[in-house]
């Protein structure tokens, strides 16, 4: 995990570096692409991609865009609310909450993610497509996706209170007596 030079307390990861190839009339042009994920380790995170004719610019390219494209995600404690999904193109991921000391349980693009998120234990699942840039942003929807019970009262204008109380419980009235029921005729 590199620092930023721009910006002191960001986490940046390199997930990917490839040379790519336009086919033009006289022969082909060669470009260098990147891809990078840029966190603060505090809940913000974003995925960049960039290109150019030189490793070095395609990397700054990179790291701006996801800079400037870092998301907020709601997460606790070290690990996420509840299951999330997320697609981009044919890659799909799938998030599970894990308990304490379960570390991350995911491919290299993905644990980029979540580490530069600054989450500790979650299992993951990825299906379809692995290429490396459509899985990181596959996975930075579905942390998006995520709602704590906070976000969800704080969004329905209620008291958190309102979620967490069972519907079905017992009510004041004393559990002992019965309803008036109408006698059975004998």
């Amino acid at each position: 995990m590199g620092q930023s030079p721009e910006e002191p307390g960001l986490i940046e990861r390199v997930i990917q570096i490839k040379r790519v190839a336009k086919v033009v009339k006289g022969g082909k042009r060669m470009k260098i692409s990147s891809t990078v994920v840029v966190g603060d380790g505090n809940g913000n995170v974003g995925v960049g991609h960039g290109k150019s004719l030189e490793v070095a610019q395609a990397v700054r390219k990179a790291t701006t865009r996801a800079q400037k494209g870092m998301s907020a995600i709601s997460f606790r404690g070290a690990t996420i609310p509840h299951p999330a999904f997320g697609k981009y193109g044919a890659s799909k991921i799938t998030l599970l909450p894990a308990s304490s000391g379960t570390g991350l349980i995911a491919c290299s693009q993905v644990r980029a993610v979540l580490e530069a998120a600054g989450l500790k234990d979650v299992l993951t699942k990825a299906q379809g497509s692995r290429n490396a840039h459509n899985l990181a942003v596959a996975t930075l929807k579905a942390l998006e996706s995520m709602r704590t019970i906070k976000d969800i009262a704080q969004a329905r204008n209620k008291s958190i209170s309102h979620f967490i109380e069972r519907k079905n419980a017992p009510t004041d009235s004393n559990p002992e007596e019965e309803p008036d029921r109408p006698e059975a005729v004998s």
